[in-house]
């Protein structure tokens, strides 16, 4: 029995080690993570190929990459490494004071406005959380680079990201009203074709396919734009100095167009105003693929939600 027990601790710990290997990116650089020589994770990477029979990693002397039986089995491996984690954090979650690392990614102008000052007044309230914020306006591995929460625009298709519901959302377009002043307010998509257009990027590529409601059906009219960023903060920067008209999230303006600052434009056309928008790009949160959450980020996920309402 305790044999049993010690071997499955044994293949509990080898399966981390696998993981920190391929998260690392090489066995040099997952030894100085966890301490071992490269020749001690070379033996016990050799013991399990040997285990099971297979090779899991094609290795040369610049690289290591993943042979398919290894990404099925560091998936797994994923998994089995979650859920022993999130069940010592269960038992850790009895101390009343919350603490730990919290990972978040959220898009950059809705992560400036509002999950920024939030973490601010959540550490404030638990000294002992560690949180680290990554803005980008790209859509990221959630696994891979090691977050613990995203807040993300729209519905996902990746099967693997559990999604929660955070709140409603839509899509407007807005100008400042000096722009509009002096070149006057469009009256129809096409017209954007002689406006300055402020467009997002992203890996690269501008969004400039904008989608409005007409001739009773919905349309995409592809603009030219005067201006593109990866950062969606830039794009509403510009707008605010008079630059252009963007195409930007209404949580991201609401702001401005109550101060005055910003105006909407082409209202009867846009798709969110048409309210059939609405919940394809809800705002939501997204979390790695597992069945516990540890306590510091469920309490960070409850802090928000109600500090958004």
């Amino acid at each position: 029995f305790y044999l049993v027990k010690l071997n499955n601790m044994s293949k509990i710990d080898d399966m981390a080690l696998f993981v920190q290997i391929v998260k690392t990116g090489g066995l040099a650089a997952a030894g100085r993570k966890i301490g071992l020589s490269p020749a001690s994770i070379t033996l016990r990477l050799n013991a399990l190929e040997r285990r099971y029979h297979t090779r899991l990693l094609n290795r040369t002397t610049r690289k290591i990459s993943l042979t398919d039986a290894g990404s099925r089995f560091f998936e797994a491996c994923l998994r089995v490494v979650e859920e022993v984690e999130n069940a010592e954090a269960l038992l850790r979650a009895a101390d009343e004071n919350l603490s730990g690392r919290l990972r978040i990614t959220a898009p950059s102008d809705f992560g400036r406005q509002y999950v920024a000052p939030a973490l601010s007044e959540y550490v404030g309230l638990y000294p002992g959380v560690i949180p680290q914020l990554h803005l980008t306006d790209n859509v990221v591995d959630l696994v891979e680079e090691g977050y613990d929460l995203a807040i993300r625009y729209g519905n996902l298709p990746d099967s693997n990201l559990v999604v929660r519901h955070l709140a409603s959302n839509y899509r407007v377009l807005v100008a400042s009203p000096g722009y509009l002043e002096k070149q006057g307010r469009p009256g129809h998509p096409d017209d954007l074709a002689r406006h300055r257009c402020l467009v997002l990027e992203r890996f690269g590529e501008p969004l400039d396919e904008w989608r409005f409601v007409f001739d009773g059906r919905h349309k995409s009219v592809r603009v030219r734009p005067a201006l593109t960023s990866n950062d969606g903060a830039v794009i509403r920067q510009w707008t605010l100095a008079d630059g252009g008209i963007a195409y930007k999230s209404i949580r991201d303006v609401q702001g401005d167009l109550d101060k005055g600052r910003l105006q909407t434009v082409l209202d009867d056309y846009v798709v969110g105003f048409q309210s059939s928008d609405v919940l394809t790009t809800g705002l939501q949160f997204v979390f790695p693929s597992r069945r516990y959450m540890p306590r510091h980020v469920e309490a960070f996920v409850e802090f928000f939600r109600t500090r958004l309402s």
